[in-house]
């Protein structure tokens, strides 16, 4: 793989974890609110203990990258490794090493209003999440429980991952009190969400298909202007009965207003069909070894 490329997926898959960490250290770690996955089981053991949250992390991360080995043998990605521990070096740094501003009484001065430091701790921890899973990475953790119990019991991870954080969720009952627990959940069903939209705009793509009088010239525009791959289709009129060329391409996005630009100034009576792709693989898009 290209040496640029794999510095990008690195430089990007950072900064995402340090998003995450800020959004734990800032948000959900003071104000107790455990948003599942191991950094949520690391407040609850740091709650009993004078262990602080980063360094439970590493010890459960730790015990669970043992079992996986164990069980399911080592199959972890360099990317997952990495992305693990030094989510786990971040919180820690931010936390007790380097302590940074957080949203508490002690900061503030005042009383904390637990739907805002729910909805910014989501919002960072998702979009740093995010950002991690789409350079094909993960944080490990209880990914690594559920990935056991799909193994030996055949359950969906995706139902099981819930399940776990849920789990997590409803156990903080126990460290912080029903309230905290119940903004846990909400935290953790918006985290879900939001890692999806977010996802979700990053790969959002547009497939174009026009019906167009000049579509040699929409072609050298799609081609040397957007840079974007096309492919002409041979169509018949089902009234006309005329043979003619259809064009079919994809653009990103931001492209999308630019074709449609071009197409109002060369030819305002073509037929333009336009979908939203989820996803799309290959040249000029996600390597398909990336796909999810």
């Amino acid at each position: 793989m290209d040496r640029k490329v794999i510095v990008r997926e690195y430089v990007i898959t950072t900064f995402g974890l340090v998003l995450t960490a800020l959004g734990l250290v800032m948000f959900l770690i003071p104000n107790g609110i455990a948003a599942g996955g191991v950094s949520g089981m690391s407040m609850i053991l740091s709650s009993f203990t004078k262990i602080p949250v980063g360094i439970w992390m590493y010890i459960l991360n730790g015990i669970l990258f043992l079992i996986a080995f164990l069980t399911i043998g080592f199959d972890f990605s360099t990317k997952t490794i990495y992305s693990t521990f030094v989510l786990n070096f971040l919180v820690d740094f931010f936390d007790r090493i380097v302590p940074i501003w957080r949203y508490s009484k002690e900061y503030i001065h005042g009383e904390v209003d637990m739907i805002l430091a729910t909805f910014f701790g989501v919002v960072l921890t998702a979009i740093g999440m995010a950002l991690t899973f789409s350079q094909n990475s993960s944080t490990g953790g209880t990914d690594i429980i559920a990935r056991i119990i799909n193994k030996y019991f055949g359950s969906s991870i995706g139902v099981t991952l819930l399940f776990i954080d849920f789990t997590i969720g409803f156990s903080s009952i126990i460290s912080f009190g029903i309230t905290k627990a119940m903004y846990a959940i909400l935290a953790i069903m918006m985290n879900g969400v939001m890692i999806d939209f977010v996802l979700h705009g990053i790969e959002m793509s547009s497939e174009v298909l026009i019906f167009s009088e000049k579509i040699d010239e929409i072609t050298n525009f799609v081609l040397n202007k957007l840079k974007r791959g096309a492919t002409k289709l041979p169509v018949v009129g089902a009234y006309t009965g005329k043979e003619r060329m259809a064009l079919l391409t994809v653009v990103r996005r931001r492209q999308l207003a630019e074709l449609i630009h071009f197409l109002k100034e060369v030819d305002p009576k073509a037929f333009v069909v336009i979908g939203e792709v989820r996803q799309v693989l290959g040249e000029g898009f996600r390597r398909i070894e990336k796909a999810l």
